[in-house]
């Protein structure tokens, strides 16, 4: 017997352990491809926004006080202006549905941007009204948060958004927040898995789609180890070869994390062309959108199908 108290902890340290439960994808297929696009161009913090600071994470680190900054401004425009199109013409060449992960106030900037991807088949979730973190926002602030980006999408794509991806740190509130809400079906604050799970706070549950930071263009910006395009392709065929292989035994998922300004630069473009060539002639693949994954895992467990609930009383 020790001597000392046992730690006790609310994280979950085992999952699924040896026993996942026994889904199959669609069509059999061995390994559930989630190509995710972050579209944050125009949340990020700026003066000239009205905000309190100017962004400064980026390729070119620089803080600039007291004065918009009109060259990290330019730095984000990129994005929509050119790394967009590329981006969505590797999707579209290849028949790819992916599903935007879009802060509300970069939306409603570029409502067109949501209108092509609507069109092209793609799914709209929510990425935060800006692009901040929510680990020390107030719980009242985060709820008008949660409610202004759900308004801000549904509003420039014409249907109401049903999944939520906040900015790294989330509070300890936000998923309470997003039951609370009623209108959400999956959340992919989670970085802790290669399969879905479920979450259930007061009588109302949400899927979690773990998500993933190394299989993800993020990795060019300085310090996280992607210089060439081929490094991207590279690293993220690696992961997809050794998730379908053990896809042969149980359930797999993977996600590919994109940036307009990031990938959608000429450099880079080609990194991933080149990885949804090799995924897309591999047999045993099912592409998929993340709401599309949450209804079928949902299905697999065999709850009932989701709807959206009115707010919860706080």
């Amino acid at each position: 017997m020790s001597s000392f108290p046992h730690p006790t902890t609310d994280r979950d340290f085992r999952g699924y352990g040896a026993s996942p439960p026994a889904i199959r994808w669609p069509n059999d297929a061995r390994l559930a491809v989630s190509i995710v696009v972050n579209v944050e161009e125009g949340a990020e913090l700026s003066l000239g926004a009205g905000d309190e600071a100017n962004e400064f994470i980026y390729e070119a680190v620089e803080r600039i006080e007291g004065s918009r900054d009109l060259c990290m401004e330019s730095h984000y425009e990129y994005g929509t202006r050119r790394g967009w199109p590329r981006i969505r013409k590797a999707l579209a060449d290849r028949g790819i549905g992916a599903t935007l992960n879009a802060c509300g106030r970069a939306i409603a900037l570029s409502p067109w941007l949501a209108e092509e991807a609507v069109a092209d088949g793609h799914e709209i979730s929510c990425h935060g009204w800006r692009w901040e973190k929510h680990v020390h926002m107030a719980e009242d602030a985060e709820r008008v948060a949660i409610a202004r980006t759900v308004e801000a999408i549904g509003a420039a794509s014409g249907m109401p958004p049903v999944g939520w991806h906040t900015r790294s740190a989330t509070s300890i509130n936000t998923r309470r927040l997003l039951l609370q809400n009623g209108g959400f079906l999956y959340d992919s604050n989670a970085y802790n898995d290669d399969l879905p799970f479920m979450h259930e706070d007061g009588g109302r549950d949400l899927v979690i789609l773990p998500y993933a930071f190394d299989t993800n263009d993020m990795r060019f910006q300085p310090g996280g180890g992607f210089i060439q395009s081929d490094d991207f392709a590279r690293y993220c065929i690696g992961a997809f070869d050794r998730l379908l292989a053990e896809g042969a035994e149980e359930p797999r998922m993977l996600s590919i994390g994109l940036h307009l300004r990031i990938i959608g630069r000429p450099g880079r473009i080609g990194g991933l062309e080149r990885l949804l060539d090799h995924m897309a002639a591999t047999p045993g693949v099912w592409f998929a959108r993340r709401d599309a994954i949450a209804h079928h895992w949902r299905a697999g467990l065999g709850l009932d199908p989701w709807q959206p609930r009115p707010p919860a009383e706080r």
